[in-house]
C-alpha cells in the first residue's frame, strides 16, 4: 500500500465473528454490522451480554467451541473472524488447548468455503526477550517460561491455536491471517482503562523485572480500518502479522499522561511476578493496512472522556 493509503470498510459480506461480546470483538462487529450481515457465536455464559450483542445487530447463536454444535447456522460465510479466547486463573492446560487450539481448527474446517478467516493471536506467544525494548517481529523466537498471572495457561493455548490455524489453512486452502494482537483499547475501556482504575483506587501499576516496559496500543478505530487490509493480506500459507500500534509506549509515560489528565499521581512496583508488555514490530502490518490514525494520547483522552468524564481536571 501507498504511505497514508486506507482500503475502503467491509461491505456487502457475510460475516461470522466469534466471541462478540467481548471488548476486543463487541466494538469491530457492531461497526461491521452497520454494512454487512454479521452472525455471533459464543457460549454466552454472562448475563445480558447476549442481548447486547443482538441489540447492535448481530444475529447470534450459542456455540461452545470446545463440543460445538453447528446445526443452526449456515455454511455460506464470506469471511470469519475468530476472536473468542478462553481466558482464566482456574482454566487447566487440557481444556484452554481444547478451546483455544482445537476449537480453532474445529471452525475453519466447518467455514472452509469462507474466502478468508482472521485469527486473532496474541503478542503473549513471544519469548521473553534479552532486551525488553527491542521491538518484537513476527519471525522471532516463541514461548517464553514466564506465565501470564491474569491466566497461567494462555500463552501455551495461543501457540497451539497458531499452529492448528497454520494446519488448517494449508490443509483447506483456505486464505488465513493471524494477527497477534498487543494492547487494544478504546471507548469501551481495555488495559489502559484497568490501569487508570488501579491509580484511582490507590494502587501501584505493577511493572516487569526491568521496570521500563513498553506497550504498542492500538485503538478500536484503526482495528476497525485496519480490518479490510488485514483480510486482504490473508494467505495460503498464513500470514503471521502484528497488529499493534505503530508507536512504542513505555506504560510509565502512559500512566503519566492519565495521571496528569485527571489529577491522579501513578505509583509503580517492579516485581517479577509480572512479564510485562512488549512493543510489537509494526513493519509488515503497515504494509497490508498503511499507518495508525488514531494518535495514543487523543485515544487515552477519549476513552476516559467516555467511561469516566468526571475524572476529568
Amino acid at each position: 500500500m501507498a504511505p497514508g493509503e486506507t482500503r475502503r470498510p467491509l461491505a456487502g459480506e457475510k460475516i461470522l465473528i466469534t466471541g462478540p461480546a467481548g471488548r476486543v470483538a463487541f466494538p469491530l462487529a457492531s461497526r461491521l454490522a452497520r454494512d454487512n450481515e454479521v452472525w455471533g457465536i459464543a457460549r454466552f455464559g454472562q448475563s445480558g451480554e447476549r442481548e447486547q450483542v443482538e441489540a447492535a445487530g448481530i444475529r447470534t447463536r450459542r456455540v461452545d467451541l470446545a463440543a460445538p454444535d453447528w446445526a443452526d447456522l449456515p455454511t455460506d460465510f464470506t469471511l470469519v473472524l475468530h476472536f473468542a479466547a478462553a481466558i482464566g486463573t482456574t482454566l487447566s492446560f487440557a481444556d484452554a488447548i481444547r478451546i483455544n487450539g482445537d476449537g480453532t481448527g474445529r471452525l475453519m474446517n466447518r467455514f472452509r468455503s469462507a474466502r478468508a478467516c482472521l485469527v486473532a493471536s496474541s503478542r503473549a506467544v513471544y519469548a521473553e526477550p534479552v532486551d525488553p525494548d527491542r521491538l518484537q517481529h513476527e519471525d522471532d523466537p516463541l514461548g517464553g517460561d514466564a506465565p501470564l498471572p491474569y491466566s497461567p495457561t494462555y500463552r501455551v493455548s495461543k501457540l497451539a491455536q497458531e499452529a492448528v490455524a497454520s494446519f488448517w489453512a494449508e490443509e483447506l486452502g483456505l486464505p488465513t491471517i493471524l494477527a497477534r494482537l498487543n494492547v487494544v483499547y478504546g471507548d469501551n475501556g481495555g488495559l489502559p482503562a484497568m490501569l487508570l482504575e488501579r491509580m484511582k483506587a490507590g494502587l501501584p501499576i505493577p511493572l516487569g523485572p526491568h521496570g521500563a516496559t513498553r506497550a504498542a496500543p492500538i485503538h478500536h478505530d484503526d482495528l476497525f480500518d485496519q480490518l479490510p487490509g488485514l483480510i486482504a493480506g490473508a494467505t495460503v500459507p498464513a500470514t503471521i502479522v502484528n497488529w499493534a500500534g505503530d508507536e512504542p509506549v513505555p506504560m510509565r509515560e502512559l500512566c503519566e499522561y492519565m495521571g496528569r489528565l485527571t489529577g491522579c499521581e501513578p505509583r509503580f512496583v517492579v516485581t517479577p511476578e509480572v512479564s510485562g508488555n512488549r512493543p510489537s514490530d509494526p513493519t509488515r502490518r503497515l504494509a497490508l493496512t498503511g499507518p495508525c490514525r488514531v494518535d495514543w494520547r487523543d485515544g487515552i483522552r477519549r476513552m476516559i472522556e467516555k467511561l469516566h468524564p468526571e475524572w476529568l481536571v
